[in-house]
């Protein structure tokens, strides 16, 4: 293996991992990196001082640009966007902040940024890059990374799930809410979600789903409990989180996940278009 096919290798997940967190779309993640990797292979590596640096750099400022035409694709988009969920293996979990990194919750936060307040908030709070370094990927000085780093942090923290919650409660709380859907204990329904939980369900025009957000305990109990007689709830990690994918007639139909708050259920994201389930039956490279 050459110098360069090394370094790529080496540093694959993590590129990949900042592009998905930058754009919420494998599809469009592996994208950057082809081009990233054409960009590298006609790189003088006497002259790169820090190969992992340089391949960041070159990730970024492509998923930067493909960011903003991501923007207007979503302008026209059929209904609630979601980002495309990712089957996890389980060292993603144990690495407690990649996983909150790229949750369905922080996906969606992130979604509220702008372009470069993201990629400067995922290289410096997910990745660890110093200002200097993230000042070179997106053509700004260090001094203005600082400045738009802060503001990032504000406005992540104000729109952030209110409290840690680790994957041990997730995974409980996903627990009785499965029971609850295939027993179709209402009641138990009632107590394990909040009166004010929000359910967005992502169909992309493709598939049957809500083109606004059905929003309050009623209305979502009554959509889940027309789940329990059609499909098959199957328990999976999903983005570095504990979630469900459900089964119709065998074939998977959604990827159900959920925000957990005070140890109720906050929020609940299904995503059904199928062209974002097209992974969902093989890990994704997520890497740090």
């Amino acid at each position: 293996m050459d110098a360069a096919t090394d370094a790529f290798v080496t540093h694959r997940n993590l590129l990949f991992t900042v592009a998905y967190e930058m754009l919420g779309s494998a599809a469009d993640a592996e994208d950057v990196l082809q081009e990233t990797w054409l960009k590298w292979v006609g790189v003088d590596l006497d002259a790169v001082r820090e190969r992992r640096a340089y391949l960041v750099r070159i990730a970024t400022r492509l998923a930067l640009t493909r960011l903003r035409t991501l923007a207007r694709r979503k302008e026209s988009y059929v209904g609630p966007w979601l980002p495309e969920p990712l089957l996890t293996a389980p060292d993603v979990a144990e690495d407690v902040e990649l996983a909150d990194s790229v949750s369905m919750a922080m996906l969606l936060v992130l979604e509220t940024l702008l372009p470069t307040e993201r990629a400067v908030f995922v290289l410096r709070e997910v990745f660890g890059l110093e200002y200097d370094e993230i000042a070179e990927a997106v053509d700004k000085t260090p001094a203005a990374v600082r400045q738009i780093a802060h503001r990032a942090r504000a406005h992540v923290a104000a729109r952030r799930p209110r409290g840690a919650v680790s994957a041990a409660e997730t995974r409980s709380a996903l627990d009785a809410f499965r029971q609850a859907v295939e027993t179709g204990d209402l009641q138990s329904l009632f107590d394990l979600i909040a009166p004010d939980v929000v359910l967005l369900t992502d169909g992309g025009g493709v598939v049957r789903a809500a083109l606004e957000p059905v929003v309050g305990a009623e209305r979502v109990v009554a959509v889940l409990a027309r789940i329990a007689a059609l499909a098959t709830l199957r328990p999976a990690q999903i983005n570095g989180c504990p979630a469900l994918v459900v089964h119709v007639d065998g074939e998977p139909d959604t990827v159900l996940a959920i925000r957990v708050d005070d140890g109720l259920v906050t929020g609940l994201y299904a995503v059904r278009n199928p062209e974002k389930l097209s992974r969902i039956g093989e890990e994704a490279p997520l890497g740090r």
